[in-house]
């Protein structure tokens, strides 16, 4: 029964999705222009569009927006992502069919069957789960514990320092030295990145790299430019794998630490999932629980550890009998 309820599942994902893509790909007939009525001798008073309006009848059984709005949220994320008014017809469609399938099955008694019954007694259990978590889940993520987080996060990732330099990279030394030399004779650092630097993208900004952590940058480089200070010249070229750098600081400062509204839906997760699991292990902790082999009969008793043996007494060791002389 498992292996058929779940193939029938996928049949019906798989002939949903076609579905969708078949009239997507199909454009929707025009719709003709309707008629402008007169103007009435008196407006009628707007009325409030309802908030879960009827999209379709089916034998005199209704059809809601929200039906549309739940079956979507079923669909491959890729449909999902369609113009609704691209997959609304296909929706409708599917909506219908299944409505006229479902009337035919309750019309057959089905609804009795000891299968039916079966697989609604586990959506109703699955339902029960998620719904049960959630509330715990609002219970406990409250403000005290989403501020504990939040000052255990800044403990765990303190702000760094971070520098704001440029650079000219070339593949030799000896160009790199020239260029030193130029510099100190009042060279522009950014004309001379845009003519020769091989970093084509940081060139374009004059060599400008924007503000880095030490961790964001190969160790020889990131070594020589944290030891500078802010406006200072690399008296040295420096060596990498990607070339020769000379390296401009122009700022220091310390990584901003973020609020905790940025991090708040990240922490709101990591407790979430921390609940759930406390929250196992106490209905566990307060249940008798009995397993059972996949046959029903009952689980091999383990066998205790054996006690590790008593090494017996070493013999006292014999002196070495004294060389003869």
């Amino acid at each position: 029964m498992v292996q058929r309820v779940f193939r029938t599942a996928l049949l019906s994902v798989a002939a949903c999705g076609i579905a969708l893509a078949a009239h997507a790909q199909t454009p929707a007939p025009a719709t003709p222009a309707l008629a402008t009525p007169a103007p009435a001798a008196a407006a009628a008073p707007a009325q409030a569009a309802p908030a879960d309006p009827v999209v379709a009848r089916v034998n005199g059984e209704e059809l809601h927006k929200s039906d549309v709005t739940r079956m979507v949220s079923q669909l491959p994320p890729q449909v999902q992502q369609m113009p609704i008014e691209m997959i609304y017809p296909a929706v409708i469609d599917q909506l219908v069919s299944g409505k006229l399938v479902s009337s035919a099955g309750y019309k057959a008694g089905l609804a009795d069957s000891a299968e039916v019954k079966d697989e609604i007694k586990r959506a109703e259990e699955r339902a029960v789960q998620r719904a049960y978590i959630q509330k715990e889940i609002k219970a406990r993520v409250t403000p005290e514990a989403l501020n504990k987080a939040y000052q255990d996060y800044l403990k765990e990732n303190p702000a760094q320092e971070e520098v704001k330099a440029a650079h000219i990279l070339v593949e030799k030394e000896d160009e790199a030295k020239a260029i030193i030399a130029q510099l100190k004779k009042g060279a522009d650092f950014a004309k001379l990145a845009k003519e020769k630097s091989k970093d084509a993208a940081a060139a374009a900004q004059g060599g400008d790299l924007g503000y880095f952590t030490k961790d964001a940058m190969v160790e020889p480089f990131a070594n020589a430019a944290f030891a500078m200070k802010p406006g200072e010249v690399s008296k040295e070229p420096v060596k990498t794998q990607f070339g020769w750098h000379i390296i401009k600081v122009e700022d220091k400062r310390t990584q901003p630490q973020p609020t905790l509204e940025e991090v708040k839906p990240q922490l709101e997760q990591a407790l979430s999932k921390d609940i759930v699991t406390a929250l196992v292990e106490e209905l566990r902790g307060k249940a008798k629980i009995e397993t059972f082999q996949i046959d029903g009969s009952p689980m091999p008793k383990e066998e205790p550890a054996a006690a590790p043996a008593t090494p017996a007494p070493a013999a006292p060791a014999t002196p070495a009998e004294p060389a003869k002389k």
